[in-house]
């Protein structure tokens, strides 16, 4: 155990020690079932303080890493060598299932915000604005996109691998253009009523995977033979079901046979209550196999139509041989705002007051 935290390093203490402990547990230094080390003995050996320790456990719990016994102390819940577990002892997803409460938060964007921002474009872009937009959309969006991602999501890709495009529904069909319509999709089940209609209407072969309560049932994904993953791993709608840390590493395993591919729909993300963002699958996987998406209508209004998604390194010069010669669909007016608002703060200034809400929300609920 020698861990190491930089007081000198961007990242807080408790970042730090949380990223080395969970590269220790998805390792098998400490297996499944077993004791961490005391708050107390880490702290000795790094300099830092037990609450500090603590915050970092706390956050390995939220994902599902550890659990906390009280008077116990912290013990791995993940399973590394659980490629595929039995179905003995999975649990079906049913309503009943369902939590009483939710501590859904109206996400409104600020208008006045968002009219600031417009007046702002159109003095600082003047005519540009009615200029076309690249076929990918404008360099200024996807390079504001690139940083946030980077900072926000720890998502390291290049401006040439983003797309843009206006919503989900548009992106789903690109990228079944793009991966092939003799591909068979596999979709989670229960999902987003309109991920199946898309895929029907672009007649392509879909399969569905019943839904534990900690995502896909691992004996569905276990025999399942389709090319492509379709997952919702944040909160699957409509069931609201978050894949456990030991499920997102199961269906990167599932993934790692380079002809599949995972697509990670992570609408609604930015609005976790944990006190850092949701990983992603995109972010830890070394096979260069999960296409990313995203939409701006939760995080600031559905009349927008806007969605990105950021393409595998080794897909974008496929992508642009096959698809290219398509028009970007968002106007280049909206696009230079998104991107005003990513780089001056205030898009994620909503997304924090949002959050600090829904967690006060939370802790009156658990009061």
């Amino acid at each position: 155990m020698k861990y190491n935290i930089q007081q000198t390093d961007n990242v807080p203490a408790y970042l730090q020690l949380y990223k080395q402990v969970r590269e220790d547990i998805i390792k098998g230094i400490y297996p499944y079932g077993t004791k961490l080390p005391s708050k107390r003995l880490i702290a000795a050996e790094t300099g830092i303080s037990t609450v500090t320790v603590e915050h970092s456990y706390a956050l390995l719990c939220e994902e599902g890493y550890t659990e906390a016994r009280e008077r116990s102390g912290y013990f791995v819940s993940f399973r590394t060598e659980d490629t595929f577990l039995s179905s003995a002892g999975e649990t079906s997803f049913t309503t009943a299932s369902l939590p009483h409460h939710t501590t859904d938060i109206a996400p409104e964007f600020p208008f006045s915000v968002l009219a600031k921002t417009m007046r702002s474009v159109l003095s600082d872009y003047e005519e540009a604005i009615l200029d076309r937009s690249p076929n990918s959309g404008c360099l200024e969006l996807r390079d504001a996109l690139r940083r946030y991602l980077l900072r926000s999501r720890g998502i390291s890709a290049d401006t040439e691998q983003i797309i843009i495009g206006s919503g989900s529904e548009y992106l789903y069909s690109l990228i079944v253009e793009l991966l092939g319509r003799d591909k068979v999709y596999a979709l989670e089940s229960p999902s987003y009523k309109k991920i199946e209609q898309v895929y029907n209407a672009a007649d392509v072969h879909t399969t569905l995977l019943p839904l534990g309560t900690d995502g896909i049932k691992s004996v569905a994904l276990r025999s399942c033979t389709a090319d492509v993953l379709h997952i919702s791993p944040y909160r699957s709608f409509p069931s609201g079901i978050t894949a456990s840390a030991s499920k997102r590493h199961e269906y990167m395993r599932w993934a790692a046979n380079r002809t599949r591919y995972i697509i990670e729909d992570d609408f609604e993300s930015e609005f976790t209550v944990s006190k850092k963002p949701e990983e992603t699958l995109f972010s830890h996987t070394s096979d260069d196999n999960v296409i990313y998406m995203n939409t701006f209508s939760k995080t600031i209004s559905p009349s927008l139509r806007i969605g990105y998604m950021v393409l595998p390194k080794h897909l974008t010069g496929e992508f642009q041989k096959k698809l290219g010669f398509y028009s970007c669909t968002v106007p280049t007016f909206m696009q230079y705002v998104l991107a005003k608002l990513l780089n001056n703060g205030d898009f994620e200034r909503h997304i924090n007051r949002v959050r600090r809400k829904k967690r006060a929300s939370s802790r009156s609920y658990e009061d």
